[in-house]
């Protein structure tokens, strides 16, 4: 399930550090965690679908692994993404 791409390019013209930034942590993580909230949407009405909760359980383990990485390499970055997305961290 993947978020709209005008909904995509909202999420990354916030959180990007620069004009032509795409990719960098803070924006990779806001990218997954909207996903992780519209398939988590999903879920509540699809409780059955385990191979969505699967890949819930990915993005979520991947969004850790980035926020370890911005908490090691640029902590003010990282208080400043997850207060941004609400994250409790």
């Amino acid at each position: 399930m993947a978020i709209a791409s005008a909904k995509k390019n909202e999420v990354i013209s916030e959180h990007r550090r620069h004009e032509k930034d795409s990719g960098s942590p803070e924006v990779q993580i806001a990218i997954l965690t909207a996903r992780i909230k519209e398939v988590s949407e999903h879920l509540r009405a699809n409780k059955k679908d385990f191979h969505s909760r699967r890949g819930l359980i990915l993005m979520v383990s991947r969004r850790n692994r980035l926020l370890r990485y911005l908490a090691r390499n640029d902590r003010d970055g990282y208080l400043k993404t997850i207060q941004a997305l609400g994250l409790r961290k």
